[in-house]
């Protein structure tokens, strides 16, 4: 079987080199870059990874940690968090937390006995026994998609963890304007599971767009689907049961969007017809839609690829401060929201 030092001599260079290009601790000029994977594929030498972990403590492996796996939307996070750890030489094991708080803390710590560098996760709404341990066993650690309480774990409130997510509250504005424009002025919302920040975010833009359009907050005009399909389907039959249901909604991400359009359904409401409906969350069959849905769509990919070099950096410097990184949203714009006819694909209007 082939050694690092046989590559060595094949590609022309020193050990440390090969080590260097193969680990990717040290910058390696490209032409002697690629002069060693030439030879590491001439060979056919495979890194001993065990033997590389005992001498650096290291096992190049991260854990990641998200519930609804099979969501379009996390799917696109793992395509980004994957491509991005190969990118720089590290295997991914995944784990489903199921939003639960005591089981979340549980498969962290299972994917911490298998040695991985760090981690990246979604917390629950209640992600106090995984921030103790994380804080207790120092696992550097990233949260996505959805922000810690203030504080959590931290000292004057600031985050411990570093984090990054989409921005939730004026893209959620942007919707209640865009309707608002469009001339409704009872603008429902099927809000997400309290306690996620991702909730607060949109029922803040949610305040916010009403309040820059004119428009009254009534607590009547929203409901929270807990985000998932079925507590949107009981949501929006509750807002259709109003003495005065809205006339436009707004579903706050892509599943509760799902529950939404079988309340309607049920109801023999058509949209944009009866109902204007806009959503948070784009998904790649959102315009095979009748009509085809208006809808917010998140950074997916890079907020992985984000998590990913958000966690090495601190694996480089463990002591550096926290850090929060906001990446943007857009704004599709189809029919479902009434216009009568779509802009042209791609736009952002």
């Amino acid at each position: 079987m082939p050694t690092m030092a046989d590559v060595a001599r094949s590609a022309g260079v020193s050990v440390a080199t090969v080590s260097h290009v193969l680990n990717g601790t040290r910058p390696v000029l490209p032409h002697t870059r690629q002069a060693v994977l030439d030879a590491v594929e001439q060979l056919g030498y495979t890194p001993n990874g065990l033997a590389r972990s005992l001498v650096t403590s290291r096992t190049r492996s991260i854990g990641l940690a998200v519930s609804a796996i099979s969501n379009p939307y996390f799917t696109e996070i793992l395509h980004g968090v994957e491509s991005c750890a190969l990118e720089h030489g590290y295997s991914l094991l995944l784990a489903d937390p199921h939003d639960d708080p005591e089981h979340e803390r549980t498969v962290v710590q299972l994917l911490h006995e298998r040695r991985v560098d760090g981690v990246i996760i979604a917390p629950s709404a209640q992600p106090d026994a995984l921030v103790a341990y994380l804080t207790r066993h120092r696992l550097p650690a990233v949260f996505l998609d959805r922000l810690l309480p203030a504080g959590a774990g931290g000292q004057d409130g600031l985050p411990a963890f570093d984090q990054i997510c989409a921005d939730g509250t004026e893209p959620t504005a942007r919707l209640v304007g865009h309707l608002a424009g469009l001339g409704h002025r009872r603008i429902g919302l099927v809000a997400g599971l309290p306690g996620w920040s991702t909730t607060a975010e949109r029922l803040d833009g949610y305040r916010q767009g009403l309040a820059a359009a004119g428009l009254p907050w009534d607590e009547r005009l929203v409901v929270h689907g807990d985000s998932s399909a079925a507590g949107a389907e009981r949501a929006t039959e509750e807002l259709l049961s109003r003495a005065a249901p809205p006339t436009a909604l707004i579903t706050a991400n892509n599943a509760m969007t799902i529950g939404a359009l079988r309340a309607l359904r049920e109801r023999g409401l058509s949209v944009p017809a009866d109902m204007a409906l806009c959503c948070f969350d784009d998904f790649d069959w959102a315009d095979l839609f009748t009509p085809r849905l208006t809808a917010i769509a998140q950074p997916g990919r890079e907020l992985g690829a984000g998590a990913v070099r958000l966690l090495l950096d601190r694996l480089d410097a463990p002591d550096r401060p926290a850090r929060t990184v906001r990446l943007p949203c857009s704004f599709v714009h189809r029919t479902s929201c009434g216009c009568p006819t779509p802009p042209e694909k791609g736009t952002d209007s």
